[in-house]
């Protein structure tokens, strides 16, 4: 597995930047998860639990995802120290393998720009959720200023609904919420919410 940038970043992952940009992100989750309390959550890309653990006390059980190891130390940390019942950690990589996971719920909050090929992994949370189950993601609104050749630049609402509903999912919303300087690559950028029902 090639060296996971991530790993390093760690220990010191939960700057004040992040810290401020997660509040933001769970400011705007929490009404889409209004009435789930009796649902599971899989926070897909969860990192250290900054948005996710966050959203605890409204859903039944939150189960975070993550390819770096260290990131979910940092996050069963988190659990363990907040006493946060409902929630465990695991380390996989849905791009490289299948699972046998199921969720009414997968959250991918700033992940989607990490993942070369989105189509698959979309697939692979529509093959995740259970039926009815909702997807929603938050990521970058499409930035032309932004170049890298590891992450997309952001994406276009009409690219990304098509993809959604290539892969299977209907009843399709997306739609900017917040504004931000500097927040992608040292650039001012917009983010997106986008929610889909299996």
């Amino acid at each position: 597995m090639e060296n996971n940038v991530f790993e390093q970043m760690a220990k010191r992952y939960d700057t004040e930047e992040r810290i401020e940009l997660a509040k933001i992100l769970v400011k705007e989750l929490r009404p889409e998860l209004r009435n789930s309390k009796s649902k599971s959550l899989i926070d897909y890309g969860s990192g250290t639990g900054l948005v996710s653990l966050e959203l605890s006390d409204l859903v039944d059980s939150i189960l975070l995802v993550d390819s770096s190891k260290q990131m979910l130390e940092v996050a069963k940390a988190k659990i363990s120290h907040k006493g946060i019942l409902n929630s465990k950690v695991l380390y996989s990589d849905f791009t490289q393998e299948t699972t046998e996971l199921k969720a009414d719920i997968v959250l991918m909050s700033l992940v989607l720009l990490h993942i070369p090929d989105t189509k698959k992994i979309l697939q692979g949370l529509f093959n995740i959720l259970n039926n009815d189950g909702k997807l929603i993601i938050i990521d970058f609104d499409k930035n032309d200023e932004i170049y890298h050749p590891k992450v997309h630049n952001g994406f276009s609402h009409e690219e990304l609904k098509n993809r959604l509903s290539e892969v299977g999912f209907k009843s399709i919303e997306i739609k900017t919420f917040h504004h931000g300087n500097r927040i992608f690559m040292n650039q001012d950028a917009s983010m997106f919410i986008s929610s889909s029902i299996k």
